[in-house]
């Protein structure tokens, strides 16, 4: 068995009203990575995601593109400890 590993992620861009958190819960969902997304005061949306390695870097090439709505210009990754999410809150 795989260690799960979790990765913060704040999102820069256009990626709010865009329907963002909502297309990153689908993915998580599809990709089945746990964590929580949401939009910050600053306009970005921070998101953390954790599961299988090769499922949460497939959730951060996701959030380097967004929903088609969405241009996102940056990406700020960092590695956190794992807390054992298994599903994705999208929280306001």
């Amino acid at each position: 068995m795989t260690t799960a590993v979790r990765r913060r992620v704040r999102v820069h861009g256009r990626v709010q009203g865009v329907g963002f958190r909502w297309a990153t819960a689908q993915a998580a969902a599809r990709l089945r990575v746990g964590g929580l997304v949401r939009n910050l005061p600053d306009g970005t949306v921070e998101a953390e995601v954790e599961g299988d390695p090769d499922a949460v870097a497939a959730m951060l090439d996701f959030l380097r593109e967004g929903p088609p709505a969405a241009l996102v210009t940056r990406l700020d990754v960092a590695e956190v400890p794992a807390r054992g999410d298994t599903e994705l809150v999208v929280s306001p």
